[in-house]
């Protein structure tokens, strides 16, 4: 039985992307137009300066999940379970069961294999969740139609397409709206916390093709890029060998008019539940937290989608709406971390028992004021292997600054100053002098306390 007064609590809302950047309108671009992310940014704060931890599925979401850095989860790769290193760790989903909450999952939160596993479990944590749903779409069915312009990849890593003529309901994100509608439904009278995990915009970019109506080829641009860049960094900052794959220009614009259309479909989805919690009068007493696990490039620097520490793979849209938000319609550029959700959902809704041992910190204040002091850097880590060796690149972001090391800067460094150079076309790493050598201390502070 309900605790008086339960049905009264704040409820949570938390909507996951797969491999989002920042082109849609809600970041000003030009072409990608998403009035129902718009929403969310209009009730709430966007923070323009929001970073993944690791630019990879599992270890991104692992340590969102467990608010514990990847070097405390030891989860580095899309194959390792956090819980053969900390088995005993408080989810951000068992924290809410703790505290009376239904925790449900709807789609991908943690890792499993797009498009691999869609309709399994996957790489799943079960405590975690009261509740959990895999939903199975058409586009499964449909991936023997795509075009692939990188057919020596896997299809979770491949830059291929299809304009499906199904309807948007058909599709796997669609049936993920569709089951967190219904949850929302079925919960009214008790708080719940509702992770709803869409699959797009990851490849292979099926989306129905009104929404690739949506983005007329004329006006997709390429990314400039130049054979120089691959010299401004140390090689181990590349991931894409060769740059663009090779692809023609023609095929990069195809790529990219693929992946907008699929950001307008997960658009579409996430107006959906927008709806369903004015409908069921629920938007009141729900915060709406939006994320993606990580950035996603597009040609910059010759790069295509993560696993770098350049801006465009590292940095990951990030909002938080609705119930408790006082900075409504603002935009925050303090720097934060996708570890600083864990602490943030529950404080806003007043969760107890929280661990001590988290590495965020709590975004409440700049949820009251957008423009709040904030000193705290964000750090972002990538594993490379050299000659059969682990060899990890870390990055220190703070407002204005890059810093990354690789092999503990053995294997070189890089330094950006992002108020003359947003393209990150001139590494100051060999001139950085007293500001690289403080960063360099700051990074190694927080990695100690985060190993």
């Amino acid at each position: 039985m309900l605790a008086l007064g339960q049905a009264q609590r704040r409820n949570l809302l938390f909507i996951a992307t797969d491999d989002l950047n920042h082109c849609f309108s809600t970041y000003g671009h030009p072409v990608v137009k998403t009035p129902n992310l718009d929403r969310i940014a209009k009730n709430g704060v966007r923070f323009d300066a929001a970073y993944c931890q690791f630019p990879l599925c599992s270890p991104s979401r692992t340590s969102l999940m467990t608010g514990l850095s990847p070097d405390r989860t030891g989860v580095y790769d899309l194959q390792k379970h956090f819980r053969t290193s900390v088995p005993n760790v408080v989810t951000l989903g068992q924290l809410f069961q703790k505290n009376g909450y239904l925790s449900a999952r709807v789609g991908k939160i943690y890792h499993y294999g797009n498009p691999g596993q869609i309709g399994t479990n996957g790489l799943d944590d079960e405590p975690s969740w009261n509740v959990r749903v895999n939903p199975r779409g058409i586009d499964k069915d449909e991936e023997s139609k795509l075009t692939n312009h990188t057919p020596g990849r896997g299809l979770g890593s491949s830059l291929s397409f299809y304009a499906s003529p199904a309807s948007d309901e058909m599709h796997t994100d669609g049936k993920v709206a569709a089951e967190s509608i219904r949850l929302m439904e079925e919960n009214q009278g008790r708080p719940f916390f509702l992770a709803s995990g869409l699959y797009r915009p990851h490849c292979p970019y099926i989306a129905p093709s009104k929404h690739f109506d949506q983005v007329p080829m004329e006006k997709v641009k390429l990314v400039p890029f130049a054979e120089w860049e691959l010299t401004i960094a140390p090689k181990l900052a590349y991931w894409t060998k060769p740059a663009n794959f090779g692809l023609t220009e023609k095929q990069r614009l195809e790529a990219m008019q693929a992946y907008y259309a699929s950001i307008l479909f997960a658009d579409a989805q996430v107006g959906k539940l927008l709806d369903a919690l004015e409908r069921l009068k629920l938007a009141e007493r729900t915060t709406v937290v939006f994320w993606s696990d990580h950035g996603y490039s597009l040609g910059e620097h010759g790069q295509w989608m993560k696993q770098t520490l350049f801006e465009t793979s590292a940095r990951t849209p990030l909002m938080i709406s609705g119930a408790g938000v006082k900075a409504r319609g603002k935009a925050c550029r303090r720097t934060v971390e996708l570890l600083d959700l864990y602490p943030t959902a529950a404080e806003m809704c007043g969760l107890s028992g929280t661990p001590e041992n988290l590495h965020g910190k709590s975004l409440k204040p700049l949820l009251d004021n957008a423009g709040a002091e904030w000193k705290k850097p964000a750090v972002t880590q990538v594993e490379r292997w050299e000659a059969g060796k682990p060899v990890m690149g870390y990055s220190l972001r703070n407002e204005r600054y890059r810093y990354t090391m690789w092999g503990k800067g053995a294997d070189g460094e890089e330094l950006y100053d992002y108020r003359s150079d947003a393209k990150e076309m001139k590494n100051l790493a060999s001139a950085g002098g007293a500001l690289k050598q403080g960063m360099r201390a700051e990074l190694d502070r927080i990695l100690a306390q985060r190993t």
